[in-house]
Formats: C-alpha cells, structure tokens, sequence
C-alpha cells in the first residue's frame, strides 16, 4: 500500500486558523496498514469478505458504521471487537516523519490545536504523551465522547465548543478518510483531505475537502507560507 502523489487546489483564501483539528490514525499516526490487518483478521474470524479494495470502499473511522458495511452481523459484534482488542496493538503506531515538528510549528503561530478522532479515549491518550505532542493538542473528541460519531458533525461541533465556542469557518479539519471531509463540510469547518490509500485527492474533493496535501507535513508547510505572505 503506497501513499499517492497528492493533487493540491489552492484555497481562494487561507484562514488566519485560530483552531486547527486533526484524525489521529492515518493522519497524524501512520496506522492504516495496522488497521488494514486487523479488519482482515476480524473478518476471517467472522467469515465475511475482505480485501484491499473492501477495506478502501468500507473504510470509516466510525467503526460501527464500518462493521455494518462489512456484513457484520450485529449479534457478532461483541466478537468482532475482541479481535480487535487482540490484533491491534496502538502502543506501536508511530507519528509520521516530521509531524512533530510540523505541530509545534503550527501551535507556534498562535492555532489552537486538537484532536477530533473515531478511536476512544483509552486507547488514543496513553499515545499523546509517548509520542511526545500531548502538550500541542490541547482540545479532544474521542469516539465515546458523543453518541453519533463521524460524519455526523457532533463530535466536531463538541471540539469547537471545547475550543472556547469557535464559529466554523474560525477552525480547519484535517484527515484522511473520506468521513472526516464529510464531516467537516456538514459542520461548516474548512475540510483539509491528507491523500493516503483511502482516497485520492479528487475523491477527497468530492467528499468536500476544501484542499488537499500529501500530508500534514506538507500542508503545514503550505499553510504557514501563506499566512506569512500575507502578513
């Protein structure tokens, strides 16, 4: 599974961002081919279909919503998610190269950073502090902070409020998957797709991604260019 070049449409205008919110996995942490795995056991175990083009067409970071588009029985459920607790192992997930440093950079022109993600708390905050950017990302919406999770907009709209009562368009959102653009779009917040096995940039745009980039490397880069050009 290779990252895709990216395709990048320039934003008409690039907002001075005082909220800055980004997924976790395959965003910020380069999971997908852990996640890949770990559907496809869970899968074997149940007996239902799998591969990569599955997982593409399947793939939310909503994982109920995903476990019914894969044809997993509800009463199975409860089985699908101690596999799941058994295969993937996030305590070995690694940052991408440079986000790091690309998030202190960013938190460095006065953003307000944060977390918006479908993993729970449990298991995605022991990760802030070994990855060493538990201080950049200061506002968090896990998976079982709100009821309906991605696309519905609750869990952004709930980051906002925890930001200080930020107006979408005042915040960008930044992810992979094509949920975490859908989202974005219904709650009115500047959508940034990252292009990874999931989608490419034009299916990113589609889902109503504002932009594009390769990765949030590169699109902090863009974004830090423009706003000092405009300065």
């Amino acid at each position: 599974m290779h990252r895709r070049d990216a395709i990048f449409t320039a934003p008409k205008r690039c907002l001075d961002g005082r909220v800055v919110l980004f997924d976790w996995d395959g965003t910020i942490v380069d999971s997908i081919q852990a996640l890949f795995e770990t559907d496809a056991a869970i899968c074997r175990q149940i007996g239902v279909p799998f591969d990569e083009s599955v997982f593409r067409r399947t793939f939310s970071p909503n994982w109920r919503l995903m476990y019914r588009s894969l044809g997993i029985p509800e009463e199975r459920t409860d089985e699908a998610v101690q596999v799941w607790a058994s295969t993937f192992q996030s305590d070995r997930t690694q940052p991408f190269p440079g986000v790091e440093i690309a998030l202190g950079r960013l938190a460095a022109t006065g953003c307000t950073l944060g977390l918006v993600t479908g993993g729970s708390r449990a298991e995605v905050e022991p990760q802030l502090g070994r990855l060493g950017i538990d201080e950049l990302l200061r506002v968090r919406v896990y998976g079982n902070d709100t009821v309906a999770g991605k696309p519905d907009p609750k869990p952004l709209r709930l980051a906002l409020e925890r930001a200080g009562g930020v107006a979408p368009q005042d915040a960008v959102y930044v992810g992979d998957a094509l949920d975490d653009m859908r989202m974005a779009c219904t709650a009115g917040v500047r959508g940034v797709g990252i292009v990874s096995m999931l989608a490419t940039a034009q299916e990113l745009i589609a889902a109503g991604a504002v932009e594009s980039a390769g990765s949030v490397v590169d699109w902090v880069d863009r974004f830090i260019a423009e706003t000092a050009a405009r300065a």
